[in-house]
């Protein structure tokens, strides 16, 4: 694979305003953010700041998965309309076709992924202008991501801890772990991971030594592209660097198991979620006072929302959500019981092996 140095292109200057969703005929909030630095790794940087954004306001770093924009995860996961109801601001960095054909950020390529350097490097500089340029506060900084995006959350949580209070990483890689794409390819099987390593890759990725941000793992039971494997090798990597031992608090929410780890003061370090029966994708809820987000490629239906309860986890929003009153848009609404419910598409073998590919860059879409 070519370096990113060989492959970086002059930047396609984007025109200020509303982006098109494809296929849907509506527009998004998102706006470019410009000159936001050197941009080491060739990066665009896209943000979305409700209307009277109040200073002091928290941030959201969201990385889409391959073959992905930022509009249209976006649009599936539903973290602008979440930042609208309850005041926060939402920052997409948005990898190019020149760095990756697939759109997949380079989690596997050492120098995208050290600090000072790279895409990590990008990601730092972008998240800094934003705060800078719209008052938001530092302390209240958040990164969530999907796939090739949840690996790129690993290595933003381990190159930059002390810029996170937290981290969500969606069907995604432990830090450190690939230094190339077969190493990927045999990672995302689950294979080759050295468990005895997996902190030393966070402490050695900085200076840094504590406190340390707090970080939730989702992962679908039926994934076939990022075996779940990743998740408790996740798990593994971050317990070893908050010190804790085995979950002190297990159960069941909407019908998939959820742990949690506390440290000495009660704070939750880690958190875990099972999602029984979802293949490689976000989770998402279309009904109930948590849905936000619409169904789509890698956007699933698992009847719990991931971008709610991530954004609970920070304490951006309220544990519980407020009560919506209904419009005839919204639908009827779910029971308990009914929330449940899966929505889950026939397994594909070949179309498993072509996503596999293509999330590690060696297959165009």
């Amino acid at each position: 694979m070519a370096s990113i140095s060989d492959t970086i292109v002059s930047v396609d200057r984007l025109k200020v305003g509303p982006r098109s969703i494809g296929g849907t005929g509506k527009t998004s909030g998102l706006v470019p953010l410009a000159a936001f630095g050197h941009n080491p790794g060739n990066l665009r940087a896209l943000l979305h700041v409700p209307v009277d954004l109040r200073p002091g306001a928290p941030l959201v770093v969201v990385l889409h998965g391959c073959t992905q924009t930022a509009v249209a995860y976006d649009h599936g996961s539903g973290w602008s309309t979440l930042a609208d109801r309850f005041g926060f601001a939402v920052l997409y960095p948005e990898q190019q076709r020149a760095n990756n054909p697939n759109l997949c950020f380079n989690w596997f390529s050492p120098e995208d992924t050290r600090r000072g350097g790279g895409e990590a490097e990008s990601v730092r500089e972008m998240l800094t202008a934003a705060i800078e340029r719209h008052a938001l506060d530092r302390s209240r900084v958040f990164v969530t991501g999907l796939s090739a995006g949840g690996a790129m959350t690993s290595t933003m949580l381990a190159t930059y801890p002390e810029l996170f209070a937290g981290g969500a990483i969606i069907a995604g890689l432990p830090y450190g772990t690939a230094t190339g794409v077969p190493e990927a390819l045999e990672r995302m099987r689950g294979n080759g991971h050295d468990r005895a390593m997996l902190s030393a890759h966070v402490r050695d990725a900085s200076a840094h030594r504590g406190p340390w941000p707090a970080v939730s793992v989702w992962h679908g039971t039926a994934d076939l592209t990022v075996s779940a494997t990743n998740a408790a090798m996740i798990v593994d990597q971050w317990r070893g660097v908050h010190g804790v031992g085995a979950p002190d608090a297990t159960g069941r929410i909407d019908g998939h198991v959820h742990r949690m780890w506390h440290d000495v003061a009660g704070r939750v370090v880690i958190e875990e979620y099972a999602i029984a029966g979802l293949g490689h994708g976000t989770p998402i809820a279309i009904s109930g006072d948590e849905a936000c987000g619409v169904p789509g490629a890698h956007m699933l239906n698992a009847g719990i929302s991931s971008t709610y309860r991530i954004a609970a986890s920070w304490s951006i929003v309220p544990a519980s959500a407020p009560t919506r009153k209904v419009s005839p848009a919204d639908g009827p609404r779910t029971t308990a019981a009914g929330r449940e419910a899966m929505t889950l598409a026939p397994v594909d073998p070949g179309r498993v092996i072509n996503d596999a590919l293509r999330a590690a860059g060696l297959m165009r879409s």
